[in-house]
């Protein structure tokens, strides 16, 4: 978190697990460079990545290391598992770790038992968690308001620093999820938008509910300007512009 706002513009690039090679995600250290230039206050990535693109001189951007997966060749893609540890993440110099959690899964117990564990590793060691968190599932709503505030709140219960979840679509659901959550509440990116302005406003919107902020990965690295839509991204969030103020990086 940005220690003057107690906000945060993370980028994961954590897809390429599940979804294999992406566009944004093959010249990691450009990729990189760019959102660090843009003003993001940190990156996600799993451990193996770090070595192709977590810059070893410049300006510097915070390094969350993810420690879960599951791949979209594998029969339960919601069924997230642990592929490192916290020990692991703190030898890499992580600032911070994450984990993925899928409520309504039929493997929710196993990754809610997973998930107190690492969050008393962390506990342990001083190592802030994010927990991103989901409702997803057979017959469960993804997008319902009501069961997203579910999922951050029991994503705080367990022991979240942060908790990342989608946004709700409206400020006043979102501000049910966030004065609800306790933990501080970071949106998601979802799908990739339809335009810059879209994901500009939601972010905005998300503010104003009481977000502290934004974890997007596809709305930023697969745009055609990664840097341009980062800093307009930071300095809604940073800075309290407006989204027109804004869109002048763009």
């Amino acid at each position: 978190m940005d220690r003057k706002t107690g906000r945060a513009v993370l980028v994961p690039m954590d897809h390429g697990i599940s979804n294999g090679p992406l566009e944004g995600l093959i010249d990691m250290k450009s990729t990189v460079d760019a959102v660090t230039n843009g003003g993001a206050t940190a990156v996600i990535m799993h451990k193996g990545l770090i070595r192709y693109s977590y810059r070893g001189s410049g300006k510097d951007v915070g390094l969350i290391m993810h420690l879960s997966a599951s791949t979209d060749v594998g029969p339960t893609v919601n069924h997230k598992v642990n592929i490192t540890t916290v020990e692991e993440a703190i030898k890499y110099g992580a600032d911070a770790v994450s984990i993925h959690i899928n409520f309504g899964d039929e493997f929710e117990p196993e990754m809610l038992e997973s998930a107190g564990d690492i969050a008393k590793t962390c506990n342990e060691w001083g190592m802030p968690l994010v927990v991103m968190a989901y409702p997803r599932g057979h017959d469960v709503n993804s997008y319902d308001p009501d069961l997203i505030a579910h999922v951050a709140r029991a994503s705080a219960e367990i022991g979240a620093d942060i908790v990342k979840c989608s946004y709700t679509g409206d400020i006043d659901s979102f501000r049910k999820v966030t004065r609800g959550a306790l933990a501080p509440v970071v949106i998601a990116g979802g799908p990739k938008m339809d335009t810059d302005m879209d994901v500009l406003q939601m972010v905005a919107d998300s503010i104003e509910a009481g977000g502290r902020g934004v974890s997007m990965g596809r709305n930023v690295f697969q745009n055609k300007n990664v840097e341009g839509i980062t800093r307009a991204i930071s300095k809604i969030v940073l800075e309290d512009y407006s989204v027109e103020e804004a869109a002048k990086f763009l």
